[in-house]
């Protein structure tokens, strides 16, 4: 099938490029009260970059040093010192510590984290267990715990998960088995009886960052345990080595940036930190040979690599099998072991991608029925915004992946279902800013208590089970919500820009200096800039992406590439000229590096201006 015209995207939405305006001006910051203003005279920041940072409301230097001593302070977490008091008792008593995690990479990781964290605090007895998604569902379940209960555990304690575990935590207390929860997803009307919580996002809890990932708040908890440790002389008594927790950063920097949770100020140090320790090769063996089954080069690692390089592959495992190959990855103690996991992980994720393949062209083709009026798979369904996909051969371990994808194209919410036992689906929710998900899910779940099994998740992403036998009544609630959520929202799906960027900035050079310039990500996003290009030559890759050789109004030429920009099986017609919001990349191929603009948007247009 050709396209007649062009095929900037699957369902002809509009490309609007809208430049960014700086938020404030660079270097001139106002002094916080009591204190007296920096000197910045000496500061040294390329104009393009302050334009950048100025564009992000970063006025000032110090903002975009990520020191360690800026993040803030455990003792702001509720709960925490209840967890501290709980860790250090069973450490000290040698008693026996289950952790269980989430089968996504942010759970991954924060199952190492603690696995690795408490043994070098000192405890001996640390096990971890993570449901596997198909046997268990998410999270401490009733079922988890009485798993969980073979393991002989005196604590149990969460990462990335538990908060709305109400059953799973009575049963641990009714058998004497202590709980704490880690947790960042948002807390429901009724919490866990647990004997300590730490999650910045549950009620009353002031920490000034609710953007901390599972294995963020994992880490904060660690800190406070060493803190506790260190004052009652926990480790010179036993002649034990403090732990530089700071190491351990590779972790959490990982699972921070996979889980697309905001980078703010907090989180920027995190990350920062941890790529800073990842270039230098001082990293967990599981990381660089994660980066070397892709081909990559670690000492050149960006915050991207972790969203699109070592995250689907350790997601992979919890979406396909058991996320515990991810994490034994990453426990492994030498270089070939975590190669060997590697291996396998990076198997799973080509077996992932044939899978999401296949269900994309299915869901889309869904949605095409849908925007022609055919409602023939719903006849009796009032769909008016949104899309509640299914289909019986769907798998549900990559009904995110589909979800977002549809989201992505469309600029609509969508929720992707598949079938479990039991007569239930389990659907994966994934939303546009401006319409929290979560909240209307659970709106839904309120106004009709026996609709929704059960649900939890975040603003932009949550996940949910309902009867099969409900889809349609769910179809009707779920979008009569959208109609109403929108109505309340002003939304904007433009692409956001920087502005135009000059011959001289469009190098090599400064592709290297942005892409250092921070920690990108959810929240603040990486430099995209807009400009108009004659194209000189286009050819499809991998059938589905347009490899573009393009020259700009001064004159010079640039490889370009636009990532997912042709249905499979279509051919996008010829371009003359193209108004494009893109990306200055560092492209390698066999040791050269080369300058590549990855192209977050086009659109034809009539000329170079």
């Amino acid at each position: 099938m050709k396209s007649s015209e062009h095929d900037l995207n699957h369902f002809d939405l509009p490309v609007i490029i809208k430049r960014r305006e700086a938020l404030c001006q660079f270097g001139h910051s106002q002094a916080n009260s009591g204190q007296e203003r920096r000197d910045k005279q000496d500061v040294e920041i390329d104009p393009l970059l302050q334009r950048v940072y100025q564009n992000r409301n970063i006025s000032d230097p110090d903002d975009v040093t990520y020191s360690l001593s800026k993040l803030y302070p455990p003792k702001l977490l509720k709960g925490i010192d209840e967890a501290t008091c709980l860790l250090v008792e069973a450490i000290k008593s040698d008693a026996s510590i289950v952790i269980v995690g989430d089968y996504d990479t942010d759970g991954a990781t924060a199952t190492t984290l603690a696995m690795l964290g408490l043994s070098a605090l000192g405890s001996n007895q640390v096990q971890y267990l993570v449901p596997n998604r198909f046997e268990f569902g998410y999270g401490l379940s009733e079922k988890i715990a009485n798993l969980a209960l073979q393991l002989e555990p005196n604590l149990l304690i969460t990462v990335d998960n538990g908060i709305s575990s109400i059953d799973g935590v009575a049963l641990l207390k009714e058998k004497g088995v202590k709980t704490i929860i880690t947790d960042h997803h948002l807390a429901g009307k009724q919490l866990p009886e647990a004997d300590a919580i730490v999650n910045p996002n549950q009620p009353l809890c002031e920490f000034p960052s609710k953007a901390l990932a599972g294995v963020g708040v994992m880490f904060y908890l660690l800190l406070s345990v060493r803190t506790k440790l260190r004052k009652e002389g926990w480790f010179f008594d036993k002649r034990i080595a403090e732990p530089n927790l700071a190491d351990y950063l590779d972790l959490v920097a990982l699972g921070t940036v996979a889980d697309m949770v905001p980078l703010d100020a907090n989180n920027r140090v995190l990350v920062a930190q941890g790529i800073a320790r990842i270039r230098a090769g001082k990293c967990r063996f599981g990381i660089i040979a994660l980066l070397e089954v892709a081909n990559r080069n670690y000492r050149n690692l960006s915050s991207s690599d972790f969203g699109f390089v070592i995250g689907p592959r350790l997601n992979a495992a919890g979406r396909l099998d058991d996320i515990s190959t991810g994490i034994d990855c990453l426990l492994a103690s030498s270089h070939q072991e975590a190669r060997d996991y590697a291996q396998v992980l990076n198997e799973i994720n080509i077996e992932r991608r044939r899978i999401e393949k296949v269900m994309q062209e299915q869901a889309f083709e869904i949605v095409r029925t849908l925007q022609i009026g055919s409602e023939t798979l719903e006849a009796d369904v009032d769909r008016t915004a949104g899309y509640c996909l299914y289909d019986p051969t769907w798998h549900q371990g990559v009904t995110g992946l589909v979800a977002s994808r549809v989201k992505d194209q469309t600029s609509q919410p969508t929720i992707a279902f598949a079938p479990t036992e039991g007569g239930l689906l389990t659907g994966s929710a994934r939303t546009i800013a401006g319409l929290h998900i979560r909240d209307l899910i659970e709106a839904i779940a309120e106004q009709s208590p026996n609709l929704v099994v059960k649900f939890g998740g975040h603003a932009m992403a949550a996940g949910l089970t309902i009867e099969e036998a409900n889809l349609n009544e769910f179809k009707r609630q779920f979008y009569g919500a959208v109609v109403e959520g929108f109505s309340s929202v002003e939304l904007d799906f433009s692409v956001k820009s920087d502005g135009e960027i000059s011959a001289s900035e469009l190098s090599l050079d400064y592709a290297d200096l942005l892409k250092n310039a921070a920690p990108w990500g959810q929240g603040f996003p990486a430099p995209v800039f807009d400009g108009v290009f004659k194209v000189l030559e286009q050819r499809v890759v991998g059938g589905q992406h347009i490899k573009f050789v393009v020259k700009g109004k001064d004159g010079g030429i640039y490889d370009a590439i636009a990532f997912k920009s042709v249905e499979l099986g279509n051919e996008p017609g010829k371009f003359d000229f193209l108004n494009m919001a893109y990306q200055l990349d560092v492209n390698e191929f066999r040791g050269h590096r080369s300058l590549q603009l990855i192209i977050e948007s086009f659109e034809p247009t009539a000329s170079v201006n």
